[in-house]
C-alpha cells in the first residue's frame, strides 16, 4: 500500500474551500479514530512519535475515506515489529528493508514506516534508504506538497510545512523543495507527477514541468518494473489523458512508451488522414466510458480495466510504420493491426508485463479491425463463429475496443457503425445461445477420429481435427453420422 492508491478524483477545476477541507478532515479523523487513537497511544507509551501521513491525509482533506492507512514514526523497524505484532490481527514485514512494517486490524490495513530519506546515485536503479530523526525531515523528502502533510498522533495536530492545503485548494502539483532536487533523489517522481495529474485532475506547476523536461533522461536508471507500475496506475486513473499528455509534452514518453508520441504524424494539406495521436486519446476515453459493459456482460470485476484501456491506447501504434501516400492525396495504413500487435507485445515485454497481459492486449490490437473487414454488415453465420473463436476470452473487451474506435464527427456514419455492431452482437448472442460459441469444438473428438480412420496418435489426427473444426465453423453443429461421413470423404480425397 502506498499513497498512490487513491480513489476516484473530483472533476478537474472543482474549487476547494478551506472550510470544506477542515470539515472533511475532521469527519475522517473521527471515522478512523478507533485506529489512530489506539495506535497513537500505543506508540506514545513506548516513547515513539507517530503520525498519519501522505495519501490518507490528502484524501481526508478531499473528503474521500479509505481503510488503508499510512503512518510514519520515529521507531525503528524492530521496535515497530513488537508493537504491531501485539496490536494487530495479522502482520507482515516485506518492506522491512525500506523501514516499513504492516498489519491488519479488523477491516483496517496499516503500514508504518520509520522517518526516512532516500536518494539515487547516478548509476543506481534502487534507492538508498536512510533513516531520519524528525517528522519535518520525513515530510521534506516526500514527492509533492499534497502528500507532504501529516497528522500527529494521538493529539491530531496537523503538520503542513510546505503548503499542501493551499495547493489542494488551488489544485496544483508542486514539490516540497526544488523539483530538480526531488527528481534527482528519485527520478520516478517525474512519472508520479503525471500519474497524480491523471488521478486528481490537478494542474502541474510550470517549474515541475520544466524540470521533468530537462531531466527526462534520468528516468533511464529506474527499473522497468517500477516504470510499469506507475504507467498502470496512470492509465487506470480517472483522467489518463492529462497524465499521458504530460508524458508526451515533457519527453518522458519517448523514454518509457515511445509508441505514443510516434503517433503525432506529420500532416499537410496534400495528405488527408486523422490526427492519430488525438484519435487514440479519444478512443481511450470512449473505452473508459464503455467499461461498465465488461462487468455487466462478463465475469470481469467492476472498475478500471487496464487491459482494455491499454489496448485502446496501443491499437494504432502500427500506423507510423505502415503509412503510405496515395496519388489522390489519401493515406493508407495497411496491416497496421498486425504490425501494431507486434510492437505492443515487444513494448509490454520490455516493461515486464505478465505473459497473460501481453497476450490479451496484443490479441485485441491485432483484432481491432476485424469488424471492419465485413463491409456494412454482411455477416454469415460462419463469419460470426470465426469472430467469436478468434476473440476467445477477449470478446467483451473486443466489443468495447471496436465501439470506442469510432471517433468520426459524421453523425450519420457513426450511427450506421453503431447499428451494424449492434446487429453483430445480437447475432453473436443468438448463435451463442444455440451453439455454445464460446467453446466451439469439432463434432468428433480425437479418439473418435482415430477409431473411424483406423489410425493411431500423430500428425494426421491433428489434421483431421482441424478439418472438422473448420467444417464446424462453416456449417454449425453436425450430427455424429454427418461428421463421420464428411471425415471419411476428406480422408479418401487426401
Amino acid at each position: 500500500m502506498t499513497d498512490a492508491d487513491t480513489p476516484s478524483a473530483p472533476e478537474p477545476g472543482t474549487p476547494l474551500r478551506l472550510v470544506d477541507v477542515q470539515a472533511a478532515v475532521g469527519a475522517e479523523l473521527d471515522r478512523i479514530a478507533p485506529v489512530i487513537d489506539e495506535l497513537g497511544a500505543l506508540f506514545a507509551e513506548a516513547g515513539h512519535e507517530l503520525a498519519l501521513v501522505g495519501g490518507p491525509v490528502r484524501d481526508a482533506m478531499l473528503g474521500r475515506p479509505s481503510n488503508d492507512l499510512d503512518f510514519t514514526t520515529s521507531a525503528r523497524p524492530e521496535q515497530m515489529d513488537k508493537l504491531l505484532r501485539a496490536w494487530g490481527d495479522a502482520w507482515w514485514d516485506m518492506g522491512r528493508e525500506f523501514g516499513t512494517i504492516g498489519c491488519r486490524k479488523g477491516d483496517w490495513v496499516v503500514e508504518v514506516t520509520t522517518y526516512r530519506s532516500e536518494s539515487y546515485d547516478p548509476d543506481s536503479r534502487k534507492p538508498e534508504v536512510r533513516y531520519g530523526d524528525s517528522l519535518a525531515g520525513d515530510l521534506g523528502r516526500r514527492d509533492f506538497t499534497v502528500n507532504a502533510m501529516a497528522v500527529r498522533l494521538p493529539g491530531r495536530e496537523i503538520e503542513d510545512p510546505y503548503g499542501g492545503v493551499v495547493d489542494l485548494a488551488h489544485q496544483v502539483i508542486r514539490t516540497p523543495g526544488t523539483p530538480e532536487q526531488s527528481f534527482s533523489d528519485d527520478p520516478l517522481r517525474m512519472m508520479r507527477a503525471a500519474r497524480f495529474a491523471a488521478q486528481l485532475g490537478f494542474a502541474v506547476d510550470p517549474s515541475v514541468v520544466r524540470a521533468m523536461t530537462e531531466m527526462a533522461d534520468r528516468i533511464g536508471i529506474i527499473s522497468a518494473e517500477r516504470v510499469r507500475d506507475e504507467l498502470v496506475k496512470l492509465i487506470c486513473a480517472p483522467h489518463p489523458r492529462l497524465g499521458l499528455a504530460l508524458l508526451v509534452e515533457t519527453g518522458l514518453a519517448d523514454r518509457v512508451l515511445p509508441e505514443l508520441p510516434a503517433l503525432k504524424l506529420e500532416r499537410d494539406e496534400h495528405h488527408r488522414h486523422k490526427d492519430v495521436y488525438e484519435h487514440t486519446l479519444t478512443v481511450l476515453e470512449q473505452a473508459i466510458d464503455l467499461e461498465p459493459r465488461l462487468s455487466e456482460r462478463s465475469d470481469l470485476p467492476a472498475g478500471p480495466d487496464f487491459v482494455s484501456r491499454f489496448a485502446a491506447l496501443m491499437h494504432d501504434v502500427g500506423k507510423p510504420r505502415t503509412r503510405r501516400f496515395q496519388d489522390d492525396g489519401a493515406v493508407t495504413f495497411h496491416h497496421h493491426d498486425v504490425v501494431g500487435a507486434k510492437l505492443t507485445r515487444k513494448r509490454m515485454k520490455e516493461l515486464k508485463f505478465s505473459n497473460d497481459e501481453i497476450a490479451a492486449v496484443g490479441e485485441l490490437v491485432e483484432l481491432h479491425l476485424r469488424f471492419h473487414g465485413y463491409g456494412s454488415g454482411e455477416w454469415t453465420d460462419s463469419a460470426v463463429r470465426r469472430y467469436v473463436r478468434d476473440a476467445g476470452d477477449q470478446l467483451e473487451r473486443l466489443h468495447v475496443l471496436t465501439r470506442a474506435d469510432c471517433t468520426t464527427r459524421n453523425k450519420r456514419k457513426a450511427d450506421r457503425l453503431r447499428r451494424t455492431y449492434d446487429d453483430l452482437e445480437a447475432r453473436i448472442d443468438l448463435l451463442s445461445a444455440e451453439e455454445e460459441l464460446a467453446s466451439i469444438r469439432p463434432d468428433l473428438d480425437g479418439n473418435q477420429i482415430m477409431g473411424i480412420l483406423g489410425i493411431g496418435p500423430g500428425r494426421e489426427v491433428g489434421e483431421a481435427y482441424k478439418f472438422l473444426l473448420e467444417l464446424r465453423l462453416d456449417n454449425g453443429p453436425m450430427s455424429e453420422e454427418a461428421a463421420t461421413a464428411a471425415l471419411k470423404e476428406w480422408w479418401a480425397a487426401r
